[in-house]
């Protein structure tokens, strides 16, 4: 609207005519519209207009602007006078100063003396020391105005100072103490926000003074932790970023302090600073006398958020000081901070340690894990490992000693334990972070560090012990390798030391925690671990008894071991499932009535060890049941059923026991309680419902007992509030980086969760270490969630009965006590609510649904801000449950009554809420009347300005109401944009939850309009123009949420509208806020949530204008003003967003912002046209790691000279890139994204990306950048990941160079033809792949390379088989390795990563074989199925030579060993594949490459190697002829595996070489039919086609096709999976190879039906005999049974093909002739032509294996399909060449099925030639068919058709009237035919008739001979014109002359009188013969040759022609004259030349 205006000043007619809210909004957009404008605009426009401009400025200052408008009129007024003139800005100071002055204290004049407070910190800012003479003044007047100002008055002052001290820089040093005076009061200001601008201003303040951080830091600091008490998050964060500031400043300050240091001034150090902060931490803000009080009390009077608040303040000091100071300062760092944790007063209670522990733990992490490098986190991690020795020494010692009075005290074990938990939680995360790159760090001897944690597992304390095994835990998970080590290590202590509890309790833990790190290691650990453990786990559950000094930790070992054991999973836990189930039987009594036997006897210590046994075998089953789902069968589930009735009946005598023994048992009673409530929870509740009683009972005790006042709101209420609705609270914990303190806050007073409260919790799965609650609240947490599971089961009755005593219990107490119980019960009853709305289940009568709502309603109106949003979430979940409209108006009316008569806000924000989530559940509001209702009520609580708490919840209530409403809410979209807008432009920015609540209803309404709000008319553009300003207020905010929900609802904007979003500036503001949060590298300068916002809208910019993003990016690089990030802009300046974007990736750890930041740059790098700069960016990344010397050297290579292209890979990176230290996982991602670009630019379908000599054409000519010419960084760049220390970025490194090779193997070098461009690079790859064959190399390093190196070698790029051998011997190798895996297994990994190795070493070998064959083969000759083996023959013609004959050489020397290993690796993979009922036959061992514990492990690797295996193994069986050879060990290379592989049973001696063979043949067919019958291969087309290859390779050897031709139901079979492959593939090359293998299964059968008939002819002596045995299918009836019938399949499949490709030879598919024209032959492609035509070969081979009568059966579909087929090829117009492939293919078939046996056969003749006549006539139809045809191919290929007909049927079938007659006219049309061509062919088929048998050719020589001569008779006249012609013409002189061969002697003179005058005729004179055309000489040349040749034979009737017709004797005479002179000249001619010429000739072309 006002960019139209192109005006500067207002237009205030227009503004007049406004009403008062429009009046605010446009006047908001004309001041937006200024401030962009005023910066660009010309400086004497903005002086021309300067008076008017500051008048109207003027006037909205005084007219009480909204916060948003006084800041743009501030920001504004001091624009004008900056760009225009400055000298009349004293007037405007002294007009603001005289408002603040103003004693008007009304509140309507406040708004404008803000406005003013505003304005004098904008000018000041902008103008700077212009004013610096009147600042003295504005400050004092500012200063005095801070006494009587109210929050928001002071708010402002506050902000206005910040931006004076900014503006005037040091000229403002005079006031700097007065400013000081006046901030530190606000520091401490009752209002949070008053308390964040406050330390923003000092913040700003300590740039310029001093004093803060000299002789007053101490003050300061105790300032701030004031101000921390009872803070906000928002306050911590702000002033922790100004104390940790402060603190860094004093340590290294910016600039000197002062120009002459005053005595006593000088630079802190870090213990002065330290001992700040950690006095703070101890003491908190107060005085020392208040503190030392406390002290003598014994009370703490530090509070938990002046603690965290303190613990960001370390963050903030750490990272402004950066991370080379933290390298170089941490260990004198890490001693401050354990000194700090280890002081008692800082771990007073529990509650106090778990806080102290989390403070400092999360110090470390968000220092050492931002700050640092992999290098320097290495050296961390030894001073760590160092502090861990120190700290355990003494007690190490002691615990050695073994005797009880040595050990140490329990002060020193207090004190240790938490340096060593926070220690060595830590050494663990940096552990897990490096992953295998920390390998160096474990290795290093002068650490120990395994050593160290070991030791610490011996530890007093059970917090340190566990932390060790945690530390064990993240080891393993970093290094897999380890894991089995350290198990046995661990196992092997527990064994020797479990007299010891510390021993027990300390390495049982440790084995626990390696257990559950198996879960994130694929490379798992071997099998017999497991066994080990159940042993362990055993014995010390049966030892537990025998020392009661360590029956306690035996047992609760035992049971950790097995709940270990079980998250295994089901593959190791079902072969130990019964012994586990039997000792948790023997936990418990055998039955409920043996329980009270046991009560009777026992003390206090036994029960407590009953209990903790009893509770740990739960856990155990707790364990059972969620990791091993796939065991619980019924019968598992019954013998778990029986201790679980125990322990339900156990639970009614807990208080008893309680009684019997004290307090002392509670704790076992709440640990066992809460481990009955956490199984019960899991089962089925039909499976103990006859418990329901006792558990209910018990239930509604824990929930209602006033003594369990632990209720914990982040265990219990938070899970059960709605996600939307937690906003309401605040920031929620999962949306910050420091959850992990903040959630202490949220916490019950029992404190945060710690490792030691539960466990068992350090075995589960996850990155992070458990931080279970306490017992008490993870009691009432598990309480809740069963009463949720069982109260929907009971009966009606007791639903009341339970309900009623809830509300009675909550109504008797009062207080704390009350809110506790209040809380439980309406966390269980929602609970409840929730599973009966998902199960569909109904609540009870209208008695339990009036408790159920009353208990609810007081839940609403309770004190708890938590409570009241779970009460509304139960409130819809009642609705749902209830579905009645009736119950929900009386709801909807119970609040509106409420929300009319209550005042009290917390009645009125429950109440408000539960309108806007009653209908969450029940699919939205549908009632036009409710809505208004709502919205009335809504809009109304909304305005009320007296409490912003009712304002928030009910903004937030009228969010949710316009999402329920959907489009039924367009009606007041208007009113509610009216209100929002008018809310955003008054509310006071202090009251930001208000704002946040205004966001929500602004996105909601963004959702609501949707595409809508793309519309043009006036309304919709008023509505978007509000979006617009609404996102611009909310922008400008300072509260980060705020700005999170701006760009969340500008990101909408954009997907619903995107051409009303201008990139040009929200792309800037973006990256603004990622670079200023980004500016220090720590974890408390930003929200979360907001740079997940912004990250999230960057990634949907990105999707669909990534270019646009990208220089919109660069371009904010330019107006960066801000002081402190001039080195990130010279980093954006060098690698854009982009790199910004890694830099951010290798920071963040948030899951959800990372896989944002990874699309956002995948969508980036869509545009390829950036390509140099993505391969730069991706070079750059790749190269920033702490230590980028390559560890691989190439010097071993075998030639020197080869190494110099490797050698440059080592040198070490430039310094100098724009990135450092990055971590491996960001450039695990960098070569991904390298990968990514690669598939890009093959999508793109540009050749030129992947042929040098195009690109470099294309370069020549335009700008344009190809991928080719990057290959040398693409080698690097794989080389590079590749020989990485981390084996993450090894797989991606070796996963990219395969990639390479794939794609550019092909690749020709321009300049060096014959060679490819990849070949310079081959010492690279060499050295690349080597690291991954050494012994230490993981296992799926060494299959991935193994994977390149049959890439390498099969790619033919090396030509030379010296340079090949030496990837091959990598190869060998690993084949020599895996040969004896069976015999040395392997200790480190589980056996089915030796599974895996195995078989990725047998792929790569059987791939490599392939192309070997292949080359070979393609040498000798053609390779059959060649459309299919294109795929993997290279291109390199190369490769066919010597190359591939050396490779096969090369292979063979192994080729015993390999064949025997890929016959077993097939046998497994068929065993294995097996269906579930045939389990029980597997090998009880396993198979030859497989354990049998292992065989699910296994099978994921033999399904994806299978298949290049049994291709292989068919083409060495092709290549023996199956043939048995001996191969035994002694003619192998090298030793092979044992004798059984590659054999099928034990007895494998005893088998002859016939069964050994027909083994493997079955074995092959069997796993080739069972996958292509397989319904999940249709993403394998690999697979497919490696089966039909090796089915082809098979059938190519005549023993397989004998047994198959034997074999008539595996011959259908084959056919019938063939068939349906054809029909479910439509890939042409798999089509072509089904037919293939169909032609030899045909070819087979046919083979064997003449192997019979020949014996039984031989047998019968039948030779003499005319008839053909009756062998074949069909028999004696003919008839052929579907399913069963051979020829019936090979029937159906090649009609199938035909059918497919041709709709029209079905009539129910080709309808009429007019409705498939769109499938006629002229369509058909190259591909489709070959499979028809391999199709029509199959179908003239069926009749062969037929019997007589079975021929006759098919022979009518057989012959209708070729003719079919070949009128539909002939009526299309000639011209397509693939069409003319299949004419020839039918024209075979038919004389394929002609020529049959069976048509001459007795039986069968008859009926052959009935059915040929039909044929014959349907063929002479095809002519009368269509239209006229006038191309010559049809009639040629139909003449072609009948000739065959004639040639190769019996004469009964075409001298049959009126065939014959038919047939004569045919050829006598042809023969009257204008075109040449036509012509010729007819006269050479003619010709051939001729020759013909008598009966068939007389016909033809009576009717057609004289047309012939005729035609020949009328050439004199005109003569040949065209070479077609004169071909014609010579065709027609042959037909002729077989004519007169084909008469009998009395008729041959009289013809050849004919012949030779034709031919004289032909003849020219001299000169004539001059003049002649070349096709008339060479006719008289041609009819020259043939009289001299016809003459002699007819010499005779030569003589007699030449003496009666003088004149062609002497035409005939001249030619032959003519002939001879020409002769001699060209002889004379030939001989001159060699007179003369020198008898050596020179070379003169050298090509």
């Amino acid at each position: 609207m006002m960019e139209g205006a192109h005006s500067l000043l207002l237009n205030e007619e227009a503004c007049s005519q406004l009403g008062e809210h429009q009046r605010a909004q446009f006047v908001f957009e004309w001041l937006r519209f200024l401030k962009k404008l005023l910066p660009a605009a010309d400086r004497a426009d903005v002086k021309k207009n300067q008076k008017r401009l500051v008048e109207q400025l003027s006037v909205v200052l005084t007219s009480s602007p909204g916060p948003p408008t006084r800041w743009l009129v501030a920001h504004n007024l001091a624009l004008v006078y900056r760009v225009g003139d400055s000298l009349t800005s004293n007037l405007t100071l002294d007009r603001c100063n005289d408002i603040i002055r103003s004693k008007d204290d009304s509140p309507s004049y406040l708004p404008t003396r803000l406005a003013a407070i505003a304005c004098l910190g904008a000018l000041y800012e902008q103008l700077g020391r212009l004013l610096v003479n009147t600042f003295k003044e504005t400050l004092a007047n500012l200063c005095k105005a801070m006494k009587s100002a109210e929050s928001q008055g002071r708010y402002e002052i506050m902000l206005s100072v910040e931006k004076i001290l900014r503006g005037l820089g040091v000229s403002a040093v005079p006031c700097h103490r007065d400013v000081y005076k006046t901030t530190r009061i606000c520091l401490t200001d009752r209002s949070m926000a008053v308390r964040c601008a406050a330390a923003k201003c000092l913040l700003e303040l300590q740039r310029e003074a001093a004093f803060l951080w000299t002789s007053e830091l101490e003050n300061v600091s105790t300032l701030c932790f004031r101000a921390f008490e009872g803070s906000n998050y928002d306050v911590r964060v702000a002033v922790s970023k100004l104390l940790g500031t402060l603190l860094a400043t004093a340590i290294e300050p910016k600039r000197p302090t002062v120009p002459a240091p005053r005595p006593g001034s000088k630079r802190s150090t870090l213990e002065e600073v330290m001992d700040l902060l950690t006095g703070g931490f101890l003491r908190g803000g107060a005085g020392f006398l208040r503190a030392s009080g406390d002290m003598l009390k014994g009370t703490s009077s530090v509070s938990k958020d002046v603690r965290i608040g303190i613990t960001q303040s370390c963050v903030v000091f750490v990272s402004c000081l950066g991370g080379a100071w933290l390298e170089a300062n941490f260990s004198a760092l890490l001693g401050l901070l354990m000194e700090l944790v280890s002081h008692t007063r800082a771990t007073q209670t529990p509650a106090d340690a778990v806080c102290c522990r989390r403070c400092i733990s999360f110090i470390l992490r968000a220092t050492l894990g931002s700050l640092l490098g992999e290098k320097a986190q290495i050296a961390a991690a030894k001073d760590l490992c160092l502090a861990i020795g120190r700290q355990n020494s003494a007690v190490d010692a002691a615990m050695c000693d073994g005797n009880v009075e040595t050990r140490v005290s329990t002060t020193d074990v207090a004190a240790s334990q938490h340096v060593l938990v926070c220690a060595l939680l830590e050494l663990g995360s940096l552990i897990q972070g490096l992953g295998s790159t920390a390998s160096p760090l474990i290795m290093d001897t002068s650490t120990a560090l395994l050593d160290t944690v070991v030791s610490v597992l011996l530890h007093p304390s059970m917090s340190a012990r566990l932390a060790a095994a945690w530390c064990l835990r993240c080891v393993a998970v970093a290094l897999p390798s380890q894991g089995a080590a350290l198990l046995d290590r661990c196992a092997e202590r527990l064994s020797a030391l479990k007299s010891c509890p510390e021993a027990v309790a300390g390495y049982s833990g440790a084995i626990a925690a390696l257990l559950g790190a198996v879960q994130h290691s694929p490379l798992g650990i071997p099998h017999t671990k497991g066994t080990m453990v159940i042993g362990l786990a055993e014995d010390l559950l049966r030892s537990a008894t025998q020392n009661s000094r360590i029956s306690i930790q035996r047992t609760q070992a035992g049971w950790l071991l097995l709940s270990a054991l079980n998250t295994l999973g089901p593959a190791v836990v079902e072969h130990h499932l019964s012994r586990m189930l039997l000792l948790c039987r023997c936990a418990f009594p055998p039955s409920v009535r043996d329980l009270d036997i046991d009560l009777r006897r026992g003390d206090h210590f036994t029960w407590q060890v009953t209990l903790e046994g009893r509770a740990g075998a739960l856990c155990a089953i707790k364990s059972l049941l969620v990791h091993c789902s796939d065991l619980l069968t019924e019968d598992v589930i019954g013998r778990v059923l029986t201790p679980l009735a125990c322990s339900v009946a156990l639970l009614t005598k807990v208080p008893s026991l309680i009684r019997s023994y004290g307090n002392q048992m509670k704790n076992a009673s709440v640990v066992f309680r809460l481990r009955v409530y956490q199984v019960l929870a899991l089962l089925p509740p039909k499976t103990y419902e006859e418990h329901f009683g006792i558990v209910l009972k018990q239930l509604v005790t824990d929930l209602t007992s006033p003594e369990n006042m632990v209720c914990s709101d982040l265990t219990v209420l938070s899970p059960l509030c709605h996600v939307n609705d937690l906003a309401l609270l605040g920031p929620a914990l999962h949306d910050v980086d420091q959850h992990y303190i903040e959630e202490q806050l949220h916490g019950s007073s029992v404190g945060g969760g710690a490792l030691e409260y539960d466990p068992f919790t350090i075995c589960e799965e996850g990155q992070d270490v458990p931080t279970p609650p306490p017992p008490p609240a993870a009691l009432t947490s598990a309480a809740t969630q069963l009463f949720g599971v069982v109260f929907p089961h009971v009966i009606l009755p007791q639903r009341t009965q339970i309900l009623e005593q809830f509300s009675e219990c909550v109504k008797q107490l009062k207080g704390v006590r009350q809110q506790s119980v209040q809380s439980q019960v309406t966390a269980a009853l929602c609970s409840v609510l929730k599973n009966l709305g998902s199960s569909r289940l109904g609540l009870g009568p209208e008695e339990v649904r009036g408790l159920a709502l009353g208990l609810l309603v007081e839940a609403l109106e309770s004190a708890i801000p938590l409570l009241r949003c779970v009460a509304a979430e139960g409130l819809s979940r009642l609705v749902q449950v209830v579905n009645d409209p009736t119950f929900t108006v009386s709801m909807t009316m119970l609040s509106f009554n409420k929300l009319k008569t209550a005042r009290d806000a917390v009645t009125r924000t429950g109440h408000a809420l539960a309108l806007g989530s009653l209908y969450r559940h029940v699919g939205g509001i549908s009632s036009p009347q409710h809505l208004s209702a709502c919205v009335g009520i809504l809009f109304t609580l909304a305005q009320d300005s007296t409490s912003p708490e009712v304002q928030m919840w009910a903004l937030h209530s009228l969010s949710m109401v316009i999402d329920l409403a959907g489009p039924l809410y367009h009606g007041h979209v208007e009113a509610s944009f009216t209100l929002v807008l008018r809310l955003l432009l008054s509310i006071p920015p202090t009251h930001v939850e208000v704002h946040q609540s205004l966001g929500r209803c602004l996105s909601a309404l963004i959702t609501t309009l949707g595409p809508d709000l793309q519309g043009e008319g006036q309304m919709m553009s008023a509505l978007r123009t509000s979006c617009l300003v609404g996102c611009a207020v909310m922008q400008d905010s300072s509260d980060c949420l705020v700005q999170t929900q701006a760009i969340a609802s500008l990101q909408q904007l954009h997907m619903f509208a995107p051409r009303h979003v201008n990139l040009a500036s929200l792309v800037p503001s973006l990256c603004d806020l990622l670079l200023e949060y980004s500016a220090l590298v720590n974890l408390c300068s930003s929200y979360l949530s907001l740079r997940r916002a912004v990250v999230a809208c960057l990634r949907q910019l990105a999707q669909k204008e990534a270019l646009e993003v990208s220089e919109h990016a660069v371009s904010l690089v330019k107006e960066l003003p801000r002081r402190d990030n001039t080195h990130l802009d010279v980093t954006i300046k060098e690698v854009g967003l982009e790199g910004a974007l890694f830099s951010l990736l290798d920071r963040e750890s948030d899951p959800r912002l990372r896989a944002d930041i990874k699309e956002t740059v995948a969508h980036m790098m869509s545009s390829v046209s950036k390509l140099a700069r993505w391969l730069k960016l991706c070079k750059d990344v790749l190269a920033a790691s702490a230590d980028s010397t390559a560890p691989v050297e190439t010097n071993q290579e075998e030639d020197g000279d080869r190494d110099d292209d490797a050698s440059a890979f080592h040198a070490k990176s430039e310094s100098s890139g724009p990135f450092t230290n990055l971590r491996w996982s960001t450039r695990v991602f960098a070569v991904e994204c390298v990968c990514r670009m690669v598939a890009q630019c093959e999508s793109q379908g540009l050749a030129a990306h992947f042929d040098m000599a195009l690109a470099q054409e294309h370069r020549l000519h335009e700008s344009t950048d190809f991928l080719v010419l990057h290959l040398g960084d693409l080698v690097r760049m794989a080389f590079m990941a590749a020989t990485d220390p981390s084996d993450q970025l090894r797989l991606s490194g070796l996963q990219t160079l395969l990639v390479i090779i794939r794609k550019f193997a092909t690749v020709p070098e321009p300049e060096f033809p014959g060679h490819v461009i990849l070949e310079q690079y081959q010492a690279n790859v060499g050295a690349a792949l080597r690291p991954a064959f050494t012994a230490d190399a993981p296992p799926d390093v060494t299959a991935k390379a193994c994977q390149v190196c049959s890439a390498w070698i099969a790619s033919g790029v090396v030509s030379d088989l010296r340079d090949l051998r030496r990837v091959h011997q990598l190869l060998a190798s690993s084949l020599v390795k895996v040969q004896a895996w069976k015999e040395v297994p392997s200790q480190l990994y589980n056996e089915g990563t030796s599974t895996m190795e195995t078989l990725a070493v047998l792929k790569a070998w059987a791939e490599v074989y392939i192309v070997a064959v292949q080359n070979s083969r393609g040498r000798e000759r053609p390779v059959t199925g060649r459309q299919l083996e294109q795929v993997d023959t290279p291109a390199d013609e190369s490769c066919g030579g010597a190359r591939g004959e050396g490779l096969l050489t090369l292979v063979q020397a192994d080729l015993a060993s390999l064949s025997r290993l890929w016959l077993a690796a097939l046998q497994d993979y068929a065993l294995i594949t097996l269906p579930q009922d045939y389990t029980a036959l597997l090998p009880a061992t396993g198979g030859t490459l497989y354990t049998a514990e292992t065989v699910e492990q296994a099978r994921p690797h033999y399904c994806s190697s299978w298949a290049p295996i049994l291709h292989a193994t068919a083409l060495w069986l092709n290549s023996t002829g199956f043939i048995m050879v001996d191969d035994g060990p002694a003619n192998l290379s090298r030793p092979v595996t044992p004798t059984s592989m590659g054999q099928y049973t034990s007895l494998a001696s005893v088998k002859t070489p016939e069964d050994i063979s027909s083994d493997r043949l079955h074995l092959i067919l069997g796993i080739s039919v069972e996958f292509l019958c397989s319904p999940h291969s249709h993403d394998q087309m690999e697979n497919i086609s490696s089966c039909l290859r090796a089915l082809q390779a098979l059938l190519h050897v005549s023993w397989p096709r004998s047994k198959v031709g034997n074999d008539q139901a595996l011959s259908v079979e084959l056919l019938s999976v063939l068939h349906r492959l054809v029909v479910t593939r439509e890939a042409p090359g798999v089509q072509l190879a089904v037919l293939e293998v169909v032609q030899q299964v045909v070819r087979a059968a046919h083979e064997h039906v003449s192997e019979k008939r020949h014996s039984a002819e031989v047998d019968d002596g039948a030779e003499e005999k005319e008839t053909v045995p009756e062998f074949g299918e069909g028999r004696d009836t003919g008839g052929l049974v579907p399913g069963r019938s051979l020829v019936f399949g090979a029937l159906e499949l090649c009609l199938c093909v035909l059918v497919r490709k041709l709709p029209q030879l079905s009539p129910k598919l080709a309808g009429g002739r007019s409705t498939a024209q769109g499938c006629s032959a002229q369509t058909l492609s190259e591909s489709d032509c070959r499979l028809v035509a391999a199709a029509l070969a199959i179908l003239s081979d069926l009749p062969s294996i037929c019997s007589p009568e079975g021929s006759v059966s098919i022979l009518p579909t057989v012959l209708y399909l070729l003719i079919g087929v070949l009128r539909e090829l002939v009526l299309q117009p000639c011209g397509s060449g693939a069409v003319d492939l299949v004419v020839p293919a039918v024209l075979q078939a038919l004389r394929t099925v002609l020529s049959s046996p069976m048509s001459r056969s007795e039986k069968s003749g008859g009926a052959w030639t009935y059915l040929l006549r039909c044929a014959l006539h349907t063929l002479l139809d095809c002519w009368d068919t269509g239209e006229p045809s006038s191309s010559a191919v049809d009639e040629v290929s139909l003449l072609t058709a009948l000739t065959i007909f004639l040639l190769s049927a019996s004469p009964e079938v075409t001298t049959a009237q009126p065939l014959q007659t038919r047939c004569v006219d045919r050829f006598k049309a042809c023969l009257e035919s204008k075109d040449p061509v036509v012509l010729s062919r007819s006269y050479q088929l003619l010709r051939s008739v001729f020759q013909s048998q008598t009966g068939v050719a007389a016909p033809f020589i009576k009717a057609l001979g004289g047309c012939v001569v005729r035609h020949l008779q009328g050439v004199e006249r005109g003569g040949p014109q065209s070479d077609a012609e004169l071909q014609a013409i010579q065709d027609g002189v042959k037909a002729l002359e077989a004519l007169v061969f084909a008469a009998d002697e009395t008729h041959c003179p009289q013809l050849v009188a004919f012949l030779l005058p034709i031919l004289i005729s032909f003849l020219l004179d001299e000169n004539a013969l001059a003049s002649a055309s070349a096709p008339g000489r060479a006719l008289h040349e041609s009819a020259l040759l043939d009289l001299m040749r016809i003459g002699p034979q007819h010499s005779s009737a030569f003589k007699a022609l030449m003496a009666s017709s003088p004149h062609m004797k002497a035409r005939l005479e001249a030619a032959v004259k003519g002939n001879q002179e020409s002769i001699n000249a060209k002889a004379t001619q030939s001989q001159v030349p060699s007179k003369t010429s020198p008898s050596i000739q020179l070379k003169t072309n050298f090509l």
